[in-house]
């Protein structure tokens, strides 16, 4: 049975999102692998975590842009980041705003409750909150989910957030929480953390 792994929000800790990825054995080709964006931050020392998340697309891992990735193409664009043409660069214009299987949909923020996957905006699926989320109402598969800190949606520090038909997995990095992964091919799932 192919296992389902998710990770999100690493925020630039690259060894962090290397320990999680050791400490559920992660097998390349055997399991499969979505990483949700934002991973890295606005400072260039986080940065060597794309290069990171691009060699486990590489050997077969899913990722989807985060709001980090649209800013730094955004600043790229205009000369002030990555050079224009870099592998990374490359990496992030051909990265998707989602993956969606018959179960799950994997967005970085979240999606607008009520549209189909393909009517989303970009700003809506790396950048939503609270209209997504505090919405509450079914949705037609499971939509994970980063970008809003766990403990923002009212779980306890570093920990996931479940809500219907809502899996929250930014368990705060950014906010010197630990990251974790979460496995979603069975009903208990299993949760790594990677200890701060």
């Amino acid at each position: 049975m192919t296992r389902i792994l998710v990770i999100s929000d690493i925020h630039g800790h690259a060894a962090a999102m290397r320990s999680l990825l050791r400490m559920a054995e992660y097998a390349p080709g055997k399991d499969r692998l979505y990483l949700l964006g934002d991973f890295i931050n606005r400072e260039r020392e986080s940065w060597p975590a794309l290069k990171e998340a691009m060699t486990l697309v590489k050997e077969g891992a899913r990722a989807v842009l985060g709001n980090m990735e649209r800013w730094l193409l955004d600043v790229s664009g205009r000369g002030e980041g990555l050079p224009a043409e870099s592998e990374e660069l490359r990496f992030l214009r051909e990265t998707p705003l989602y993956w969606q299987d018959e179960r799950f949909l994997f967005a970085h923020a979240g999606i607008r409750p009520g549209l189909p996957p393909a009517k989303q905006s970009a700003a809506d699926l790396t950048e939503i909150r609270g209209d997504f989320w505090a919405d509450g109402g079914p949705l037609p598969y499971t939509v994970v989910f980063g970008h809003t800190p766990t403990f923002k949606l009212g779980a306890p520090a570093g920990e996931l957030w479940l809500g219907r038909d809502r899996i929250g997995i930014d368990t705060g990095a950014k906010h010197g929480l630990p990251p974790y992964a979460r496995r979603l091919d069975q009903p208990a799932g299993l949760f790594l953390r990677r200890s701060a």
